[in-house]
């Protein structure tokens, strides 16, 4: 990455707590590698023509496939024939990311699901066997959302334009990948 000074009199560089001023050029080992970086904090450089970008999950997806479906929404205790009504439906999640702040719908068949959540805040939740509870969504890295309510451990993370949705009770986890259309 290249830096260009302006106007500026001296640049900081955070270094193990301390600030180093730059009147002298900065050499390879001086640098801030993103891995430091992200558990340091949030850095910025002035005069930057790099930008960082946040993935965004905003956008449709269609699930493609199912994995450990049928023990999953058994241990969940669905009956057997709602279970193979279910399995074969192909549905649409739509997600709205703004910001911390997420709007998802899931339709499947006749079936619809609302959620709206916010980044580390508490928020009511629906289940796929329509019960309510109260559940807190965190983000790791930029990617990732993980949460946990009533036993069920979940975690959302996009990669490219494929969405994996896994979904944990005891020792079953439940996978659907779906795909952005």
């Amino acid at each position: 990455m290249h830096v260009s000074l302006w106007s500026v009199e001296a640049l900081l560089i955070p270094t193990q707590g301390l600030f180093m001023p730059l009147d002298q050029p900065l050499e390879q080992k001086d640098l801030i590698k993103p891995s430091s970086a992200h558990q340091q904090g949030t850095f910025s450089c002035v005069g930057s023509t790099e930008s960082l970008s946040i993935m965004s999950f905003t956008g449709k997806y269609q699930l493609q496939s199912l994995e450990n479906f049928e023990p999953f929404m058994k241990a969940l205790g669905l009956p057997d024939e709602q279970i193979q009504k279910a399995k074969d439906l192909k549905s649409i999640t739509e997600i709205v990311q703004d910001g911390k702040h997420f709007k998802v719908t899931m339709t499947a068949g006749s079936k619809v699901i609302h959620n709206e959540f916010t980044i580390g805040q508490e928020c009511d939740m629906e289940l796929i066997t329509g019960e309510k509870v109260k559940a807190v969504i965190q983000m790791e890295g930029d990617n990732k959302l993980v949460g946990t309510m009533k036993g069920l451990r979940f975690v959302t993370e996009l990669n490219g334009d494929i969405i994996t949705h896994a979904t944990t009770t005891g020792d079953i986890t439940c996978k659907r990948i779906s795909k952005r259309i």
